[in-house]
């Protein structure tokens, strides 16, 4: 059978190297070319097996693949989505550069499970950052059938393991660091990941406000959300709304208990669950997200979306 092939440019990365694992295990991709400027000429392990050269940036041959993934940092990501359009291939922007309230409306936002029909076929998308992945695909049911009280404010409180901060060396992320530790971190309601909430949002014309504090976790991966959502009125059965608007997704696994990040770890899916809130006057629900950053946040959400702009089954080569 034909095989589809695919460049990985940012390959280094942990979000790369997931992708790298991904095309090698797809039964319908291969893997032209993964580059890495620091790394080039070196040779690593990709997690599940398998191995990767790396390539210069420079001299990553855009041209032979059909589809590039692009995993380089924010900022210089796209300039190099750019070029790999122009060489022909279609792309797939995991950096902030594209996404919805980042300056872009025209390219598609890939959270697959909401935009699923504009991902289809294109040319481009945009992959969402992870704590908005968990945040939304939380969120969606309650937005889309306007259940969420009108000026209401949903906080949420994600914690999320360290790789969701990148493979580049800092002080703050040492094991030293990060083990036997849990801490806030942007916030105020200034993290980076609230521009493309706060779009989607608009988009979808909720009168909301998101109050979004993010915690870093000393594991290596993996995103829990915790959503306090006041309501517009009580719901006589309140998991309705998501068994309703995801009664078809391969993805999207819907519990009674607050989800844990063993449940998701190395798996390409969004685990929820939702729980009504006693003692307090407005009705109120608290919704739980959870997910891998590395997989439905980050890499196997890419997959997920070039499986749709290649004509392919949407769930091949993902580990659900």
């Amino acid at each position: 059978m034909h095989r589809i092939p695919i460049g990985v440019l940012g390959a280094s990365g942990y979000a790369g190297r997931e992708l790298c694992a991904l095309v090698e295990r797809h039964p319908r991709l291969s893997l032209a070319f993964a580059s890495a400027n620091e790394q080039r000429g070196k040779t690593v392990e990709l997690p599940g097996g398998g191995r990767v050269t790396f390539v210069a940036t420079e001299d990553a041959p855009l041209a032979h693949a059909q589809l590039v993934f692009s995993a380089m940092p924010h900022g210089a990501s796209k300039v190099w989505v750019e070029r790999a359009r122009a060489a022909g291939a279609k792309a797939i922007d995991l950096s902030a550069d594209l996404r919805i309230g980042n300056g872009e409306r025209a390219v598609p936002y890939g959270l697959t499970e909401a935009r699923r029909d504009t991902i289809r076929g294109a040319d481009l998308v945009a992959n969402p950052g992870c704590y908005p992945t968990a945040i939304l695909l939380g969120l969606l049911p309650l937005l889309e059938q306007n259940l969420v009280a009108k000026g209401a404010t949903i906080g949420v409180s994600a914690a999320s393991g360290v790789t969701g901060a990148g493979f580049s060396a800092r002080t703050d992320l040492l094991f030293g660091e990060v083990t036997e530790n849990f801490r806030a971190y942007g916030t105020g309601n200034t993290h980076r990941h609230l521009n493309e909430m706060r779009a989607m949002l608009s988009e979808m014309g909720a009168d909301v406000d998101l109050l979004f504090t993010p915690h870093l976790l000393p594991t290596a991966r993996g995103i829990l959300a915790t959503m306090t959502v006041p309501l517009a009125r009580g719901l006589p059965r309140v998991l309705d709304p998501w068994s309703k608007r995801y009664a078809n997704e391969p993805f999207i696994e819907l519990v009674e208990e607050p989800p844990e990040l063993r449940h998701v770890a190395h798996r390409n899916v969004a685990r929820i669950a939702v729980m009504p809130v006693a003692h307090v006057r407005t009705p109120t629900l608290l919704v739980f997200s959870a997910i891998d950053n590395l997989m439905k946040g980050a890499a196997g959400q890419a997959v997920q979306n070039a499986n749709l702009m290649l004509g392919l089954d949407e769930t091949m080569g993902l580990p659900a």
